[in-house]
């Protein structure tokens, strides 16, 4: 039997990377991608160190370039299969909203929203003739309870929420299986490298400037409690052997079920209150 094809956007670092290399240890043929291939040092050390060179191959794609997705789609015409897609590659974009600009949301959504959307119409086609195939878009907690000062993260993730809600029931008919993972806080580059925040929210004169401290205060007394986040890539890699009987969504992290459960039972005066004065209790 020939190999599971998967194809993995993101995979310099993070959950991408570990996912890549898990899923090539189970024998599955990885294509992992990224938008500089200048990164790929972390993965490549991984997979030489295992001996799983043949089971990886590194392709530089840019999900926001129509360049780049018209180069994958010419590289999935020569393999002309893919079993499994997973949706990774994003960015954390934060400040407050009076502060952030229309352009910079915009960005954010080019690569967590409109670039998950590009490159799940490459593979598609593919996928529907073979009358099988799975699709793992990579959410977060953040798609399912807002947050402040992170306005862009959560709405390009509650955005992906919607978009595989609606495309799960479109392609479920064509053997197709659309998986939500939403993880935690995780210890990734998404919260340290992989983040940015609008310098404007970072100035003393900003009227937000007491709240912005007092998240990033919250997000360095996190750390020590980040998850270890080979328990996500164990998580994907399970999801991808899993034949049948999968779901359209799975939390995972601790504290997260206990969080999505609190914010569904308490009054929403009850749940800000809690939430505000956490990051400003001067102001509960």
């Amino acid at each position: 039997m020939s190999k599971k094809t998967v194809l993995i956007t993101g995979a310099s670092s993070g959950f991408g990377m570990l996912a890549a290399h898990g899923l090539a240890k189970a024998g599955y043929h990885v294509i992992a991608t990224m938008r500089n291939l200048e990164k790929k040092a972390g993965l490549k050390k991984s997979i030489q160190d295992d001996a799983l060179d043949e089971n990886v191959t590194l392709l530089e794609l840019d999900v926001t370039s129509s360049d780049s997705i018209q180069a994958l789609k010419h590289f999935l015409n020569e393999t002309s299969k893919i079993d499994i897609l997973i949706n990774n590659a994003g960015y954390a974009f934060g400040g407050f909203g009076e502060e952030i600009t229309a352009d910079e949301y915009r960005e954010q959504f080019e690569t967590n929203f409109f670039g998950v959307i590009a490159v799940t119409q490459a593979v598609l086609p593919f996928m529907r003739s073979q009358k099988s195939g799975k699709i793992i878009n990579m959410s977060s907690i953040s798609g399912l309870i807002g947050f402040p000062g992170l306005s862009p993260y959560v709405s390009s993730k509650h955005a992906l929420e919607g978009f595989s809600e609606s495309l799960r029931l479109e392609v479920k008919p064509f053997g197709i299986d659309v998986i939500l993972v939403e993880p935690g806080s995780f210890s990734t580059n998404i919260w340290t490298t992989g983040k940015r925040v609008s310098p404007v929210s970072m100035e003393a004169s900003s009227p937000y400037y007491e709240y912005m401290i007092g998240i990033e205060d919250e997000l360095e007394r996190g750390r020590e409690k980040l998850g270890n986040p080979g328990e996500v890539a164990a998580l994907i890699v399970k999801l991808c052997k899993k034949k049948t009987g999968v779901k359209l969504r799975y939390t995972v992290g601790k504290g997260v079920r206990f969080s999505l459960f609190l914010k569904r039972i308490l009054p929403w005066s009850m749940w800000e209150s809690i939430i505000i004065g956490k990051l400003l209790p001067n102001k509960k």
